[in-house]
C-alpha cells in the first residue's frame, strides 16, 4: 500500500445569493481564486521536440441500449507507437470532451505522448466519453437537450460500467486491438466522473484495476456518500486507487466534497488498498488535478 494523506481544512460553505441584473448589464467577470491560480501546468503537458503525436478520432454513439435515448460524442486517441499486432492498455475519461483538448485545462493527449515516449505509461489508447444527452423534443429549440450526466454517473450499480463493457470498448475494438487485462485497464474522472471512474472499477473490478479519481463527488448525490462503508464491508478488491481533492472543494447540500474524499480515502486506507490522496488547496475544479496529471499516471501505471 502506498497512501499519502496531506492535512485538510475546513471547507468554507459557499456563498449562494445570486442577484438579477438588467439585460444591458455585463455580468461581471468572475474573480480567478487564488487557491486555483497557483497550479500551472508542467512541461510534461507541454509539447516536447522529437516526441511523436498520437491521433483524436471524433466519433458519435447515438444507439445505446442501456441508456436509452441518450446520444453523446466520443473520442479516441491512438498513440503513435500503437502496433495492432501489439493489444494496446485502455484508459478511459469521462467528460470526455474537457480531457481530450490539446491545447485545453487537461491535454491529456499530450501528456500521453510525453510518458509513452518515455516508456513511464504504456502505450494507451485513450477513449474520452462525453455523458449523454437527450435530443430536444418536437417545437423544442435545437440546443434544449436533456442530461443525463448525473443518472450514468452518480447513480450506484452497474449500468454504467454495462455501458463501457458492452457498447463503447467492443465498438472501439472493431477497429483497434485494444486489452482485456484488467491490470491494462484504467479509468478517470472529476467531480461525478470522479465516482463514476471509482465505480466502475468497484462493479467490475475484473475488468478495471486502475482508477483517477479527482475531486470525487463521494456525497450524496444519488448514495455515493454509501461508500467509505461499502469498501470498508466488503472484501478487498484488486483496484489501484489515485485519489485528489482540494480543501477548499464545495460543500452544499448534497454533503462536504472535502470530509466525503477524506472519508473515502480513510476506507480505503482501512483495507489495504494501493492507494494514494493528494490534497491541494483548491475549489471545483481541473487547476491541481491537471497540474499533477503525470505524476498520478506514472504511479498509476507503475509495475
Amino acid at each position: 500500500m502506498n497512501s499519502r494523506i496531506l492535512p485538510f481544512l475546513l471547507a468554507p460553505a459557499l456563498a449562494a445569493s445570486a442577484f438579477a441584473q438588467a439585460p444591458s448589464t455585463p455580468a461581471a467577470p468572475k474573480t480567478p481564486s487564488p487557491y486555483d491560480e497557483q497550479y500551472k501546468l508542467g512541461p510534461d503537458s507541454q509539447p516536447q521536440a522529437g516526441v511523436p503525436e498520437g491521433k483524436v478520432t471524433e466519433y458519435d454513439w447515438n444507439n445505446s441500449k442501456v441508456f436509452p435515448g441518450a446520444e453523446r460524442k466520443y473520442w479516441v486517441y491512438v498513440p503513435a507507437q500503437y502496433d495492432p499486432k501489439t493489444p494496446a492498455a485502455v484508459m478511459v475519461f469521462q467528460d470526455g470532451g474537457g480531457y481530450v483538448k490539446r491545447d485545453g485545462g487537461w491535454r491529456v493527449p499530450v501528456v500521453f505522448d510525453n510518458l509513452i515516449a518515455r516508456k513511464e505509461m504504456p502505450v494507451t489508447v485513450g477513449i474520452f466519453i462525453n455523458p449523454g444527452e437527450f435530443p430536444a423534443k418536437p417545437g423544442e429549440p435545437a440546443n434544449k437537450r436533456g442530461k443525463n450526466r448525473s443518472v450514468e454517473y452518480d447513480s450506484l450499480g452497474d449500468a454504467y460500467a454495462r455501458f463501457l463493457l458492452e457498447e463503447i470498448l467492443p465498438e472501439v475494438g472493431k477497429t483497434l486491438n485494444l486489452t482485456k487485462d484488467p491490470n491494462l485497464r484504467a479509468i478517470q474522472g472529476s467531480s461525478s466522473g470522479g465516482i463514476c471512474a471509482f465505480n466502475v472499477a468497484w462493479e467490475r473490478p475484473n475488468e478495471f484495476h486502475k482508477v483517477l479519481t479527482t475531486i470525487g463527488s463521494f456525497t450524496n448525490i444519488r448514495g455515493g456518500d454509501k461508500f467509505p462503508d461499502m469498501v470498508r464491508a466488503a472484501d478487498k478488491k484488486p483496484i489501484r486507487v489515485f485519489q485528489e481533492d482540494g480543501t477548499h472543494d464545495i460543500v452544499n447540500q448534497f454533503g462536504s466534497w472535502p470530509e466525503a474524499n477524506k472519508a473515502m480515502a480513510a476506507a480505503l486506507d482501512a483495507k489495504g488498498y494501493d492507494h494514494k490522496f493528494v490534497v491541494g488547496e483548491g475549489t471545483h475544479n481541473s487547476k491541481h488535478a491537471a497540474s499533477i496529471l503525470p505524476d498520478a499516471l506514472r504511479w498509476l501505471w507503475r509495475p
